[in-house]
C-alpha cells in the first residue's frame, strides 16, 4: 500500500488519471508556470512558519491547539483544498495528535476558511485515502477527462498529445 500524501489526494479529486500517473513517475508539473506560481506563493507568504514534513506530506503550519494551515494560491475555495486539509488532520490524528480544525489560507484574497476536524471530516479523509489506494493500485490508467476540464493541467500533453 502507498504512502498518501497532500498531492495525492489534490490530484485524485482533480482527475484519477493524474493521481495514476503521478504514482508511475510522470511528473510535467515540474514544468508548469502554475505551479512555480503556487511555490512562489508559498514561498513569499507567512514566512516566518515552517513546513512540517511527515515524510508522504508536507504540512504548511501547525498552530498551538493543533490547528493544521494550508496556503493556496488560487482565489476561491475549492474541495480539494478541504480534503487536503482534512488528510493533514488525518495523518497528525494517527501520530497521537488531537487536531482542533484546519484553516486555508488564500493570500491572493486576504480569506481564510475554517476546515471542520469530527468524525464526518475523519470519514471523508479516509474514504478519501481508500479511493486514493483504489486508483493507484488500477493495473492501466484511468480514462481522461472531458478535455475542457483539462485547461491548465500540466498532464495535458499526456493525455491529449496525440488527440
Amino acid at each position: 500500500m502507498s504512502a498518501i500524501g497532500g498531492v495525492h489526494v489534490k490530484y485524485l479529486l482533480h482527475c484519477p488519471r493524474q493521481l495514476w500517473l503521478y504514482m508511475r513517475g510522470y511528473r510535467p508539473e515540474q514544468r508548469s508556470d502554475a505551479v512555480a506560481y503556487g511555490e512562489a506563493v508559498d514561498d513569499t507568504t507567512y514566512t516566518r512558519r515552517r513546513d512540517i514534513d511527515l515524510g508522504e506530506a508536507k504540512i504548511d503550519w501547525v498552530t498551538t491547539g493543533a490547528v493544521v494551515h494550508e496556503t493556496k494560491s488560487s482565489r476561491a475555495p475549492s474541495e480539494q483544498h478541504e480534503a487536503q486539509v482534512r488528510h493533514y488532520c488525518l495523518l497528525l490524528e494517527r501520530r497521537g495528535v488531537a487536531v482542533q480544525h484546519g484553516v486555508i489560507h488564500y493570500p491572493l484574497v486576504r480569506r481564510t476558511t475554517t476546515v471542520a476536524w469530527d468524525r464526518q471530516a475523519r470519514t471523508l479523509a479516509e474514504d478519501t485515502e481508500r479511493q486514493a489506494q483504489a486508483v493507484i493500485s488500477q493495473p492501466d490508467a484511468p480514462p481522461r477527462l472531458d478535455r475542457p476540464r483539462c485547461r491548465g493541467c500540466s498532464y495535458i500533453d499526456y493525455c491529449w498529445g496525440d488527440s
